[in-house]
């Protein structure tokens, strides 16, 4: 690649970090609206592209629309952030918003139908998590390289407000423009991505030290391959597999988990040999990474798959229970969920900044254990709640999430050596994304057994009062739990779908009944909740290990607020060595 001139923060001037917050915001929020913007979207999708998503045959293709953008995000930030150390990360970072922009135009011209839409689809979604990679794996390096460590816990905190109001607002846009044309959806980040990229080019700038190497290949393949087969095996455990009602036994998904970890242990032992290696384990030796990303690590653990229990909360049986039919679920699940964005959006910025001021490890720790809390509570509720109830304890687990949030990225980045910034955040986003995949399977999995101890039964005696044959009803009635999963979580109507043909065979009274707005939440609210407290008490110990790992880091932040490029200066003149050997002063080795 050709050499581009590394700046000076004091040549760029004091406005720069503002420059880099306001454009690496933009990136995060554009890349997590379109990690979202789908789930709600999926329907309306399949509907243009001609399938069904709920037939056995078209579940590969449901999967992979909701999970393949966090699978390829989870296996490739590390290398990229590596790349952006080695050549320059504003360098990469802008390379992303091109390659996010170039497949955000292919998605939206889609022009196939049926099996060739899908695969098209998930194809250049792929390609989108790639640009989406390059985008999370350097922003927060780009930020740590431009501010001064007093300043990185705002700085930081409002990146990451918009990495989780993204999420959040993706629901929203997504079911908004979905139903007018499904391409819009994917047509609506192009402007931004086109502005986004030319903003980057002219106005970004390298700041920080880059440490040319060798690219560590074995340790990428290794990686890559060991990755990728463990989350497509967590990916796979959520479908059903012969009589059990998820595919956690099967051969596939064991080969995949087993022989994933196997790899993964090889790429442990290759990195600790290699020169140059993409996982620089020599980083774990520093308290606050460690600590910090074992926090991280947990806290995704447990608010991974929360948005997707709420979505089927909602559309699968409050607001059908409220007056809305199921094909307006999809949009007021992302409308009821806002408090939690508010939240979030309320607490984000203002632990960062007290987080520079106070240090990080409490406000982290505190937001964890209130995070707790709200799955505490969430388990008491009732699952035909008051609105304003559930509502509250959203808007304090946005809060939590804050809390914890900003001051832990802030704590992690504050760490790390200057010469591996890029790396680093690539280390701690993989952490992140790979355990929201497998919290995700892991949630799913636990409502799944929840449903399917006791739903059958409930199923076949209700269809069966109302008219539906025994044998049909008791058919039926064995069918997934997954499915009916799927059917509330894409804002179907469950029992119509079930029924399909049969439905005209029953007295018109009670076929619509039995498709009406009552039936099925009264059918599911019990399995349902028994599902519920499973999954939300393994949340609530997760974030309490995380509360504990946040304690246990060292704050690294700076009282005297110099900027990086003074900080940096320092340190080589101390250390008297080259890039190599540059090691962030606060760090604790």
């Amino acid at each position: 690649m050709a050499e581009r001139r590394t700046y000076s923060i004091a040549e760029l001037g004091p406005r720069y970090k503002w420059i880099a917050l306001s454009n690496t915001t933009l990136g995060m929020l554009i890349a997590t609206i379109n990690s979202s913007i789908v789930l709600i979207a999926l329907p309306d999708i399949f509907k243009g592209i001609g399938i069904n998503p709920l037939e056995p045959a078209n579940t590969s293709y449901l999967l992979w629309m909701i999970m393949g953008f966090l699978v390829v995000t989870a296996v490739l930030v590390v290398s990229f952030g590596r790349l952006g150390d080695m050549y320059g990360r504003a360098r990469m970072y802008n390379l992303g918003f091109a390659v996010f922009t170039v497949s955000s135009i292919m998605l939206a011209v889609t022009w196939f139908d049926g099996d060739a839409a899908a695969l098209w689809l998930i194809g250049w979604r792929i390609v989108q998590g790639i640009g989406g990679a390059f985008l999370m794996a350097n922003s927060s390096a780009i930020l740590t390289d431009a501010f001064p460590a007093n300043q990185r816990g705002l700085a930081l905190g409002m990146n990451g407000v918009a990495a989780i109001a993204g999420s959040f607002l993706g629901l929203v846009v997504g079911g908004v423009l979905a139903p007018v044309d499904w391409n819009l959806i994917f047509l609506v980040s192009v402007p931004f991505g086109v502005i986004g990229t030319i903003w980057a080019y002219l106005k970004l700038h390298d700041t920080g030290i880059r440490k040319h190497a060798r690219m560590d290949w074995w340790g990428n393949i290794t990686f890559a391959v060991g990755l990728i087969a463990v989350l497509v095996g967590i990916t796979y455990g959520i479908q059903p597999y012969g009589s059990s009602p998820t595919g956690w036994g099967s051969p596939m998904v064991l080969t995949c988990l087993i022989g994933g970890l196997a790899v993964l242990v090889a790429f442990v032992v290759i990195e600790s040999k290699v020169d140059n290696p993409l996982f620089r384990l020599s980083l774990f030796k520093i308290r606050s990474f460690t600590w910090g990303n074992i926090a991280n690590l947990t806290a995704s653990l447990g608010r991974g798959g929360l948005q997707f229990i709420l979505i089927i909360w909602l559309q699968g049986i409050w607001l059908p229970q409220h007056g809305y039919t199921f094909e307006q679920t999809p949009l007021w699940a992302g409308i009821y969920m806002l408090p939690m964005t508010v939240g979030f959006l309320l607490a984000a910025p203002t632990s960062g900044i007290l987080a520079d001021r106070i240090g990080s490890r409490m406000l982290a720790s505190g937001g964890l254990a209130l995070t707790a809390l709200t799955f505490l509570l969430l388990i008491i509720l009732p699952v035909n709640f008051d609105y304003w109830a559930f509502a509250a304890i959203l808007l304090v687990n946005g809060i939590g999430m804050g809390m914890f949030s900003s001051p832990n990225r802030a704590e992690v980045m504050n760490s790390l050596p200057a010469d591996a910034r890029g790396s680093g955040a690539g280390m701690m986003t993989t952490f992140q994304n790979a355990a929201m995949v497998l919290s995700i399977g892991f949630f799913f999995s636990l409502i799944i057994a929840g449903l399917s101890s006791s739903l059958p039964s409930t199923m076949s005696a209700g269809l069966t009062a109302h008219g539906v044959p025994a044998e049909s009803a008791a058919q039926i009635a064995h069918l997934p739990a997954v499915a009916v999963l799927f059917a509330a979580f894409l804002g179907y109507n469950p029992i119509q779908q079930l029924l399909g043909g049969q439905l005209s065979s029953l007295p018109p009274d009670q076929a619509s009944f039995l498709t009406g707005r009552s039936f099925f939440p009264n059918l599911i609210s019990g399995p349902f909740q028994s599902g519920l407290a499973v999954a939300f008490g393994f949340a609530i110990a997760v974030c309490l290990i995380g509360a504990v790992a946040s304690l246990l880091t060292k704050d690294t932040r700076r009282a005297n607020g110099e900027s990086v490029g003074e900080e940096l200066a320092a340190v080589a003149g101390e250390s008297g060595g080259g890039p190599s050997e540059l090691v962030s002063p606060s760090s604790e080795r």
